[in-house]
């Protein structure tokens, strides 16, 4: 089992008007996870977020990165470990060029500039932005700027990598193309933790979700067996990712064996099915 990485125990946080938000929020991430953070809005995801990352400090609780509990000097170092892609991407771009933009960051940590240039060299080749690099952010697409502000975070080279909401706006070819660089972050060892409200995205990407109702987690745990509790689906206003649907409907007319795995892919169920042809025709 790969080790601790980011841990938050008992964390409670309440906004200036003096509603709580979040209500004693217990949540561990190892080292290589893919998590989805599911839940309804106003559910506490943003919040416990923004507290996991340092941008918010918590009205009481304990956050620990690398087993070290990080006290409230610390959490400047701890926002350099813990990057934080935000929803609309307009919100974190504010550099004229999109080479400035993504060096922004490093030269924070005032480090060599030869080392800014590499990390910045390096995240935009890795998010397919190099021949853009002279061009203004802000006059580029959607789907490139929520590049651009994953790039942001790579040049950091943050280990544990947050998305808040990383599919809204984005149309199905985008969607896919934001797939693409997940797994490659996933193969870069990046701890990925991303809330959607797209159950479809989180089941064919996540290994482990994690259920936000009214400020508290109410389910944790592999993805295909918190989608098939419905009281916390129910809880949570989440319906079931299709493939789910269909795959029960299968399983239902017998078509499918109710011992099998459900696949994570619509490829995968489709190769399954054509496996079992031969087996029906005889």
């Amino acid at each position: 089992m790969e080790s601790i990485l980011l841990q938050a125990e008992n964390l409670c946080y309440s906004y200036e008007e003096g509603t709580q938000v979040l209500k004693g929020i217990n949540l561990t991430v190892r080292k290589g996870e893919k998590i989805a953070v599911l839940g309804s809005n106003g559910a506490g995801k943003s919040t416990c977020f923004l507290n996991l990352n340092g941008v918010l400090q918590p009205d009481s609780g304990r956050i620990f990165y690398d087993g070290k509990e990080i006290k409230k000097k610390d959490f400047n170092e701890l926002r350099k470990h813990v990057g934080i892609v935000f929803q609309d991407a307009d919100h974190q771009i504010i550099a004229s060029t999109v080479f400035s933009e993504v060096s922004f960051g490093p030269m924070n940590l005032r480090l060599p500039k030869e080392e800014v240039v590499r990390r910045v060299e390096q995240a935009l080749s890795d998010m397919n932005l190099t021949g853009m690099k002279d061009r203004p952010p802000h006059y580029l697409s959607g789907g490139e700027k929520k590049r651009v502000s994953i790039a942001d975070i790579l040049a950091m080279e943050s280990e544990v990598v947050i998305f808040d909401e990383p599919t809204a706006s984005l149309d199905p070819v985008n969607v896919e193309m934001l797939k693409g660089i997940l797994d490659k972050m996933a193969v870069m060892g990046k701890t990925l933790l991303i809330s959607t409200h797209d159950v479809d995205f989180a089941y064919g990407w996540a290994d482990r979700a994690v259920v936000f109702a009214h400020g508290r987690v109410i389910a944790d745990g592999p993805m295909a067996e918190i989608f098939k509790r419905d009281e916390v689906l129910q809880e949570a206003n989440l319906r079931k990712p299709i493939l789910l649907e269909v795959w029960t409907s299968l399983v239902k007319h017998g078509i499918l064996d109710e011992k099998e795995v459900c696949p994570r892919s619509a490829g995968k169920l489709e190769t399954l099915l054509k496996e079992l042809r031969p087996n029906q025709k005889s």
